[in-house]
């Protein structure tokens, strides 16, 4: 007898398709899901609550909500890649990753994912960099891999690629990519994308078949930062990418590092400006980076959802009382309508960080991240990484 199609085969346990469906789920950050996981204790009775919700935060269509036959599809497509698929809370997930505020959800892989849990350095700068920036970026990269910690960096041209290259001969090197692991980009790398999943690992947020976008390299560069205990600049201009990563591991309390550049190539000003204002060590050798990085990895710590139960299996049902309403014992009641209005008035498309929000509001912590995370379920708002939020286009 076939099986219904919205139940998942054995090989693939409910609660991890559920969690990928929610996941997935149009409006869905980690922040919420980390907060619907605690709230309902578990994936399934969060996608049950979801439509309600949703409508309850003034979003009139109902959540696009992956089906199950599509995502166990996607993970049969997965495991005949030879990939896998890391939830949060996974005792496999990458360690560092699990401690920054936004950390996803799900993270797909390929390759060895010990190395995502490693001591780890990020390499990250010019796509079009010099000749110089390049035999630096080899240098630095294999005598890092060679000390035996890993480097991580985005697969791009110019420094990206040279760190990666240079870090194969131990296998210690991880790309964190915008697209599906099924893509490749730049298309010129499709060999030393190979070599990095036989070698090292490739980790992505992103779904099979999923072409590379500007929207989404900032979750790559939160990648990079989140994973790596201090991040290496090499050439960077002003207001380029690389200083986004640089913005998020600093965000993230990651060491950040800059290989000084000449003041008359546009390329080292953005990493220059760094050094200047004192954000970031400066590094001239492998000594300058090694002293500078802490020498333990911290303790493994369950997911937010998995912390009051005492121990840590994956995905199985924990509540947390969550925000109510009239119920706030360090401010009284509080009108929601008057918080919304407050924190919306502090919000613009251009992203603040939610610090910034919480500061300027006279409301408790837990009621501010409570409106914000109503507005995100409403399509209001959108969470971007670093801790940052932003109002979506009309």
């Amino acid at each position: 007898m076939t099986a219904p199609l919205d139940v998942p085969p054995v090989m693939f346990a409910t609660d991890r398709i559920d969690a990928l469906r929610l996941a997935q789920t149009t409006g869905i950050g980690p922040i919420n899901f980390a907060r619907l996981m605690t709230q309902y204790g578990s994936a399934g009775a969060a996608l049950a609550a979801l439509p309600g919700r949703m409508r309850k935060a003034g979003r009139r269509d109902d959540p696009v909500i992956p089906s199950v036959s599509r995502m166990t599809d996607e993970l049969e497509r997965l495991e005949k890649l030879g990939g896998k698929m890391l939830l949060r809370g996974d005792a496999d997930y990458p360690l560092l990753l699990s401690c920054i505020p936004d950390a996803p959800p799900v993270l797909f892989t390929l390759g060895d994912i010990r190395k995502l849990s490693m001591r780890s350095v990020g390499i990250v700068g010019a796509r079009n960099a010099s000749a110089a920036g390049i035999r630096i970026a080899e240098s630095l990269s294999a005598e890092i891999a060679h000390s035996g910690l890993c480097v991580i960096s985005g697969l791009a041209r110019g420094i990206d690629s040279a760190a990666h290259a240079a870090a194969l001969h131990p296998g210690l090197t991880v790309a964190a990519i915008a697209g599906g692991l099924d893509h490749v980009y730049p298309p010129e790398n499709a060999s030393l994308q190979q070599q990095i999943a036989e070698q090292g690992c490739l980790v992505t947020e992103a779904l099979l078949g999923t072409a590379p976008q500007a929207r989404h390299f900032p979750r790559r560069n939160r990648l990079i930062a989140g994973i790596s205990l201090g991040c290496l600049i090499i050439e960077a201009t002003a207001g380029s990418g690389t200083l986004i990563t640089a913005e998020l591991a600093q965000s993230y309390n990651r060491e950040l590092l800059v290989v000084p550049g000449s003041p008359l190539d546009p390329r080292s000003r953005g990493g220059n400006q760094l050094l200047k204002t004192s954000q970031a060590t400066l590094a001239e050798n492998i000594d300058d980076i090694l002293q500078v990085l802490p020498l333990e990895l911290p303790r493994r710590e369950p997911a937010p959802w998995q912390r009051l139960s005492g121990h840590n299996p994956p995905l199985t049902g924990f509540s947390e009382p969550s925000v109510v309403w009239g119920d706030t014992s360090d401010t009284g009641w509080i009108d929601p309508d008057l918080v919304q209005n407050k924190v919306c008035s502090l919000l613009s498309v251009t992203p603040v960080a939610v610090d910034d929000v919480v500061r300027r509001c006279q409301f408790s912590v837990s009621a501010v991240l409570a409106t914000l995370a109503e507005l995100e379920l409403g399509g209001v708002v959108e969470f971007v990484p670093g801790g940052r939020v932003a109002l979506l286009p009309n």
